[in-house]
């Protein structure tokens, strides 16, 4: 290719590119991510594409239709980015032909900055200088010459630049070290040789970590002191290195409590690519040991560390996610009356009883440790007066003491009363939170913890959305990894949790509103408001009145939300507003129990003009309304 501004300005994103090769990654038709990467376009939500669109990406699940939306961001980033960098070389008149090649087979965005490092120095690299100089021919002539024609060419390039006295080639030995600079960065750019020394130091080489001696400490107790003593004199080969060790040296080294390194064999890597090439002089030689050591192998280690981080950040945010949708997909233990207790030993521990629906009912402390007969006796009266059927008790300090005194009480008194332990993690978040000061201004914020425990038993979901995810202590090393990936992930994860169970449109909270598929924060206050003026929704077509709800947020919300009061009885099901037409000529069979033929589902199929599969989750949906995802989950271990 010519390098000409016309040909540069040329050069576009090949989306559908991206697309197969997401595609093959996901082991699905080229069609499918097409049909997401559209929708997406459209302003369509992850959730709404998963449940309401299958016919048009062909019934992908959720996890599939976001992992192409992941996919095809990151990779469109890497392409733009590509391009960006492509176009400032060739801005400063120093894009060649094998530079051109390395930036555009880099397959990572590691890759492509180093490429574009040099370029951003004001200082320019060796090899930037013997170009300027004009020994790029010289170069060339390494790769082909033998050693005694190549000093011979080299006299040719020896010249005195009287204007850029610098620009100047002053013997045949400055020729030869200017061609061979330029070797050194072509060995270093290309990418094949890249990728061949990363296998070879991950295959071969060690993380190794020595402890850092604070000043006026012996080494001796500085180690036996140190948080990180099995890592004080460590290495474990690359290739074994678990992910959570990762985090933890990563997290030494920031603390300046270890000196990380990669132990690799530079010699091995430098042999190696020699015995790959074809030399035909010593200067070559000489040229691919220097790009290694000098430049290639610095950049290899570089990106082995980061390789590694991120997928150690990958792996810590996969399993916080997935700790995180456990908790949140807890059963709910609806329609029992609740009391939460929050155990503490030197403030005593706070007990709040709740009703049905989780209003608060009210409130005492007891002292398990300092006055056990009272705390017994304080118990066994509240669950008296307000008719308890379940004890939650918060999982903290004090805890086993508590349910000691709580499962005496039940045992020598209450037949049908239980109890259960519930994970506090959070509770002092929300505690000391605007939210929480907003539902209970009058309550100090030790009784609000109180009955945070309570409600999180009755709903989990709806207590928990209230937390910022980061908050609810949901992995070891969580604060190890990249913070703001780790937010993004979590909050998708509450997301997809809020989308599974579906939200009741007239007790949901704010907290809960935002998470809903089209929604936001601004429209959730938004149908707060309306709800708190106009009092309770009756139709999902009264949402429409909320103001700045528009066509589109409506459908990809309307779904989610259910209207247990509204008079149209699929207004508290998934059937999606866009097929009540449908939904009702299909009713009377279902209410009759009379079987769905096959040649039902396609009249009314091609009578809506919609797909069969949609008109199968119609049907699914009649037949069993309601679904509650969390039943699958397990449900919290009761005790006497």
């Amino acid at each position: 290719m010519e390098f000409t501004q016309e040909n540069i300005d040329a050069l576009k994103i090949n989306e559908v590119d991206i697309m197969k090769k997401i595609a093959g990654e996901l082991n699905i038709q080229l069609q499918q991510v097409s049909a997401v990467v559209s929708l997406v376009e459209e302003g369509c939500t992850i959730p709404f594409i998963s449940r309401y669109r299958k016919e048009k990406h062909g019934s992908l699940d959720e996890v599939q239709v976001r992992d192409c939306d992941h996919l095809f961001k990151s990779y469109k980033n890497l392409e733009e980015r590509r391009l960006e960098i492509l176009k400032g070389v060739f801005n400063q008149n120093k894009l060649t032909e094998s530079l051109y090649k390395a930036i555009m087979s880099a397959t990572t965005m590691t890759e492509l900055e180093d490429l574009w490092a040099p370029f951003k120095k004001k200082k320019r690299t060796r090899g930037m200088i013997a170009i300027e100089k004009g020994l790029d021919a010289l170069a060339d002539a390494m790769l082909v010459l033998d050693e005694k024609s190549l000093e011979e060419k080299a006299k040719e390039f020896v010249k005195e630049n009287t204007e850029t006295p610098e620009l100047s080639v002053k013997s045949v030995e400055d020729a030869l070290t200017g061609a061979k600079d330029i070797i050194a960065e072509r060995v270093s750019q290309d990418t094949n040789n890249r990728a061949f020394v990363h296998d070879l130091y991950i295959k071969t080489g060690e993380i190794v970590t020595k402890g850092i001696v604070p000043e006026g400490q012996t080494e001796e107790i500085a180690q036996k002191t140190s948080t990180y003593q099995m890592y004080w004199d460590y290495k474990e080969p690359l290739s074994q290195v678990k992910p959570h060790r990762i985090l933890a040296i990563n997290r030494a080294e920031r603390e300046n409590a270890l000196e990380v390194t990669i132990n690799i064999d530079v010699d091995q890597a430098v042999e190696l690519l020699q015995k790959k090439t074809e030399i035909h002089n010593k200067y070559h030689t000489d040229a691919i040991e220097d790009g290694v050591v000098r430049l290639l192998s610095p950049a290899v280690v570089r990106e082995i560390r980061s390789d590694e981080s991120d997928e150690a950040d990958n792996h810590g945010i996969g399993i916080f996610s997935e700790n995180l949708r456990n908790l949140l997909m807890s059963q709910p233990i609806k329609g029992s009356r609740v009391l939460g207790v929050d155990p503490g030993i030197r403030t005593g521990t706070k007990c709040a009883a709740l009703d049905e629906t989780g209003k608060y009912l009210g409130y005492f402390l007891i002292k398990q440790v300092a006055d056990p007969n009272g705390a017994y006796n304080a118990l066994n009266e509240a669950i008296d007066k307000y008719d308890i059927q379940v004890v939650a008790v918060g999982n903290g300090t004090g805890s086993q003491e508590v349910q000691a005194i709580v499962s005496k009480v039940i045992q020598e008194n209450y037949k049908d009363v239980m109890f259960t332990v519930v994970d506090e993690s959070g509770a002092s978040v929300y505690s000391a939170s605007d939210i929480a000061r907003e539902e209970f201004p009058e309550l100090d914020l030790t009784v609000r913890g109180a009955i945070s425990m309570g409600r999180r038993l009755q709903d989990p979901l709806s207590e928990l959305v209230k937390i910022d995810p980061k908050a609810i202590g949901v992995g070891l090393y969580q604060h190890d990894v990249n913070q703001k990936k780790l937010g993004e992930m979590l909050d998708e994860v509450v997301g997809s949790v809020v989308n599974n169970v579906g939200v009741n449109l007239n007790t949901a909270s704010f907290s809960l509103l935002k998470y809903v598929s089209g929604i936001n924060a601004s429209t959730a206050k938004k149908i707060v408001a309306y709800r708190d003026a106009n009092g309770k929704i009756y139709s999902r077509e009264d949402l429409k009145k909320v103001p700045g709800l528009g066509p589109k947020a409506f459908e990809q919300c309307a779904g989610f939300l259910k209207i247990a009061e509204s008079t149209d009885p699929l207004d508290n099901t998934w059937v999606h507003p866009e097929n009540y037409n449908a939904a009702r000529e299909l009713l009377p069979f279902i209410q009759k129990k009379e079987k769905i033929t096959t040649d039902l589902v396609k009249k009314v199929s091609s009578e809506y003009s919609i797909g069969e599969t949609t008109v199968t989750d119609i049907i699914d949906e009649l037949q069993k309304p309601n679904r509650d995802p969390r039943s699958e989950y397990p449900a919290p271990i009761m005790q006497k």
